[in-house]
């Protein structure tokens, strides 16, 4: 895509670039799964853990009832990387990306062009805003760098942004490349916004799984995905979500010394979504993925059901400075 090429995403078929984006980001990896070539996926990095055994504790806290009270299914997954302790719900059923997908463009983003490559100006129309755009909306004129779509994309949660930086990869078919490359073989895009959002219940197009993009943010986050520089960038983007929702999901059922870096997603069929990496004061990150929808096309996101599988999660995995869980003892010299 050039500087002063429309960036209207084309949806009837993958463009060529996009499918020249795929074929080269495919080999990057180091080894595969079973049903994969070895060439085409790099193994994810095994879980911490902190057992005697060697094996991580898995939680399985009564949540069922929690889908019962909202009418809504939901998924979690946790990982307390500190010991290795999981909270598992639904881990594996697909959910629906709705925003959430733009935290991990903007890593693929990040992976391909690199920070020193983030000052490239992208121009766009009025054409463009097809999807939400308030901060894309205010520079049609000057069009924006693609560390301004980066923040955008990420803080604001800016639709715009968002298809900008995935057509800057190869469209949805890139971005799907670009995780196949970091050992995820489970996630799929294949729209743009807002076309994402209009995917029925039971359709895999455009769906991830709880413990599939947990582990995306624990390896760009906390693993060797991203290098140094490039992975500070994301973590402080995320950091600092800037979005109304934002500070009522998973934040809203920790304490308020926990560092989070989020990002959340909403869409129709009560879709609500946060995926974290959280920072507690006492212990290792946690990797947190709360995932839900509702019946019914006009149904409403809940935050705060998210918010209560969020207490309940942490509170399944007994992190040190919860209530009803002290912190470990510090001595002196």
């Amino acid at each position: 895509m050039t500087p002063d090429r429309s960036v209207t995403p084309d949806r009837a078929t993958p463009s060529r670039r996009a499918l020249l984006a795929a074929a080269a980001l495919l080999p990057l990896a180091a080894c595969g799964t079973d049903d994969r070539p070895a060439d085409h996926a790099r193994r994810r990095s095994p879980t911490p853990t902190g057992s005697p055994s060697g094996r991580p504790t898995v939680h399985r806290p009564r949540l069922a009832d929690l889908e019962r009270e909202y009418g809504a299914r939901v998924g979690v997954y946790a990982l307390a990387t500190g010991t290795g302790a999981t909270v598992v719900h639904r881990a594996g059923e697909r959910f629906a990306f709705c925003s959430t997908f733009k935290a991990l463009a903007a890593a693929a983003v990040l992976h391909h062009r690199s920070a020193g490559g983030l000052d490239r100006r992208v121009t766009y129309t009025e054409a463009d805003l097809r999807s939400t755009a308030p901060v894309t909306g205010k520079h049609v004129a000057t069009g924006m760098t693609l560390r301004e779509l980066c923040d955008a994309a990420v803080r604001f949660s800016d639709g715009t942004a968002g298809n900008l930086l995935m057509r800057d990869i190869g469209g949805p078919a890139g971005l799907t490349a670009y995780l196949r490359g970091l050992g995820d073989t489970t996630s799929r895009m294949d729209h743009y916004e807002p076309e994402l959002h209009d995917v029925p219940p039971d359709d895999p197009a455009d769906t991830t799984t709880p413990q599939a993009i947990a582990t995306d943010f624990r390896d760009l986050l906390l693993g060797t995905a991203l290098p140094v520089r490039e992975r500070r960038l994301l973590m402080g983007w995320l950091s600092r979500n800037a979005t109304a929702v934002g500070a009522r999901r998973i934040r809203a059922g920790l304490p308020g010394d926990w560092k989070v870096a989020d990002k959340t997603g909403t869409g129709d069929y009560g879709r609500a979504n946060d995926i974290a990496v959280v920072h507690p004061p006492r212990t290792g990150p946690l990797v947190l993925a709360v995932m839900t929808d509702r019946p019914g096309r006009d149904a409403e996101p809940s935050d705060a059901l998210i918010a209560e599988a969020t207490r309940r999660t942490v509170a399944a995995l007994k992190l040190p400075g919860l209530p009803g869980h002290p912190s470990p003892s510090i001595t002196g010299p």
